[in-house]
This record gives structure tokens, sequence and C-alpha cells, in this order.
């Protein structure tokens, strides 16, 4: 697909899919973030002692903040990306409540002077996804550049719906995908260059952990 063919595709099947999310109720996005943070815990016991970089929710994104309150009161650290330039990688800076923010790109919060951090892990939201893990964002490149730019790549543990669900996204070669995937449905490991579905994950569930 040529460029402007692509970005056009791209921006139109965005839009499709963010109108979607945008259309489901308050119960329904509650009921599917309490699913996948169990998947989350059940399958990365590790993010207990990680340092866990997580995005603030927009447009009926997957919540991560309950779960970040847990895993802290357990001992992880937690943070929020900021935007420090266009075109280059993101940084990440510790957040907790009581942190100060301000609002960056797409009316976004981020730490404003808090100490930066290095995730050893990732939960990222994805508008879109395809089965080899390849996520479709917002078109700004920013967590493609910092996963490619990272001497120690974090975990990166996509989180998204069934509903997002996509053929392919045509992925170039600065796409990055995905290590994991989880969704209200259960958790998928990128294995061979295609995501595998591993099911919903219950207590016992043994899954990689960062660092």
């Amino acid at each position: 697909m040529e460029q402007q063919a692509l970005r056009s595709w791209r921006r139109e099947t965005r839009d499709r899919l963010v109108g979607a999310r945008l259309a489901l109720s308050a119960d329904k996005l509650d009921s599917w973030r309490t699913k996948i943070d169990a998947f989350i815990e059940r399958a990365f016991p590790g993010l207990v002692r990680a340092k866990l970089a997580l995005c603030w929710p927009i447009r009926n994104e997957y919540d991560a903040r309950p779960l970040a309150r847990r895993l802290r009161d357990q001992g992880a650290v937690t943070a929020l990306p900021a935007v420090v330039a266009p075109r280059q990688p993101l940084v990440f800076r510790e957040w907790h409540p009581g942190v100060k923010l301000a609002i960056g790109p797409l009316e976004i919060p981020y730490p404003l002077d808090s100490a930066e951090v290095v995730p050893d892990a990732v939960l990222l939201p994805m508008n879109g996804w395809d089965d080899r893990g390849y996520r479709l964002g917002y078109g700004g490149g920013f967590f493609d550049r910092t996963l490619a730019a990272a001497p120690n790549k974090p975990l990166a543990i996509g989180v998204a719906y069934e509903m997002a669900r996509l053929e392919t996204i045509h992925p170039q070669g600065w796409d990055v995908p995905v290590d994991w995937l989880v969704t209200e449905r259960g958790v998928y490991r990128r294995d061979s260059e295609r995501l595998e579905f591993l099911g919903a994950p219950d207590p016992g569930f043994f899954g990689e952990k960062p660092g």
C-alpha cells in the first residue's frame, strides 16, 4: 500500500474503531477493565516488583489506574509518558496521586517534574491490533520510536478490546509489535511472529516476569 493510501486507511480505521469504543456503556467498560486487570495480575505477577509505565486513558481506552494503585501498594513504581519533542522518544516520569500534572498532546496529562523512570514493562493501549501483534495508535509514532530506541527494551504488554481486532494494520518497517496482548477475552503471547492465544489465566497461570 502506498504511503498516502496507508495514511488515509489508518486514519479512517482509527476513527471507526475509536467511534465504536466511545459508544460503549460505562458498565461494559468497567466489566472489561475488571477482567483485563485480573488477567494482567495473574499472568504477570512480577509487576508488583517492576517499574511499570502506563498511559492515561482517553476516549474509553482501558483504564490502568486502578490496577496501578494495587501494584503500587505491593511495591511497584508507576510512571506515565511525556512528550519532550516531536519525532523523539518519550520519557517516563514517576506518577502516583499527588504528582503535579500538565496537559500534553491529545489533552493527555503527564507528570511535570517528577523523577524519570526507566520502565521494565509498559501497558500499551491499542486503538486496533492484528494477529502479528502490531498496534494502531494515534499516528504520532512515539511509542514505536521509544521501544526501538530503548537500550533494554521493556516488556511491551498491549491492552485492547476484542472488537478492535483487525486482519492487519499494514505494518511498516518502523512499527514495533507488542510482546503480549491482554483483552477482555484473555492473554495472547507473540510467538514466531504471531499472537498465540493462551486463554483466560486462572490464579495458577504462569506468565513471564519483567526484568
